[in-house]
């Protein structure tokens, strides 16, 4: 994987979130396998005042799997000093990457790390690919972009640069699922936009979008731009052209089952 290097990130918020979550670890008894920003930092959008979204994997002691009441399989935190900190359990991951969780797919090709990652992420990687279901992925991505975008989009006037994006990189999504069927799209703006073939106007818009949002805080207005509208609505109505089905296999479920009895029993 192919990954920005921490160092876009300032040295005192690494250094506090790494200390954070070595508390976590310590306080929860978990070890966290890995540990990635999912925000609009690792989209390639941030303001001034976005947070650091920092989300991560983790696997418990295998007695703790083995209680007759399950606990719970989220460790969240509050939100302090812009530093958001959630994790889920590795069932809880695993699950939802059997089923092409868009989510849990993005946190592992996040191309911003806080910490190296266990080798069992690139594991994890490679099952994400042969369970892939690009048709499920241009759906959430779809239900994302729209609903981001029905409170502005037929509306004349200024919107906020941050809901542009939340709209945005859904729809650049889901034409990378239309254009390369099989793959499963990156979640940094910029990378897809690379593979979007757009026009040099486009480009320019969005670069211009993207130059705004560095500069104002999250609820600044900017002036509208009809091509990236029409891009938006045009992409946003495409999901169902997307090709893919689950591609279920007891052998996938077998090998989830391997990561995860690997894991607890280590």
């Amino acid at each position: 994987m192919s990954h920005i290097k921490i160092d876009t990130i300032p040295m005192g918020v690494q250094t506090e979130i790494e200390s954070r979550l070595a508390k976590i670890e310590t306080e929860e008894n978990v070890r966290i396998l890995m540990a990635v920003e999912s925000g609009s930092r690792a989209w390639g959008f941030p303001s001034p005042d976005s947070d650091y979204d920092v989300r991560f994997i983790y696997v418990r002691t295998r007695d703790w799997y083995l209680s007759l009441r399950p606990g719970r399989d989220v460790i969240e935190q509050p939100i302090l000093d812009e530093i958001d900190l959630n994790g889920w359990d590795i069932r809880k991951g695993l699950g939802l990457l059997m089923k092409s969780n868009a989510v849990v797919s993005e946190w592992i090709e996040s191309p911003i790390r806080y910490r190296q990652d266990h080798p069992v992420v690139d594991a994890l990687g490679t099952l994400a690919d042969q369970v892939f279901d690009g048709r499920a992925l241009a759906h959430h991505y779809a239900n994302l972009g729209r609903n981001n975008a029905q409170r502005w989009i037929e509306v004349e006037g200024d919107v906020p640069v941050k809901k542009y994006f939340y709209s945005l990189r859904p729809a650049l999504a889901i034409r990378f699922l239309r254009n390369r069927p099989g793959q499963r799209p990156p979640m940094n703006l910029q990378a897809l936009i690379d593979a979007s073939d757009l026009t040099d106007s486009l480009v320019a818009d969005i670069d211009e979008l993207v130059e705004a949002k560095k500069t104002t805080n999250e609820k600044s207005n900017g002036a509208r731009k009809p091509l990236v509208d029409t891009l938006i609505n045009n992409e946003l109505g495409r999901a169902s052209e997307v090709s893919g089905k689950s591609r279920e296999d007891d052998r996938f479920y077998a090998r989830a089952e391997e990561i995860f009895l690997e894991l607890v029993n280590s």
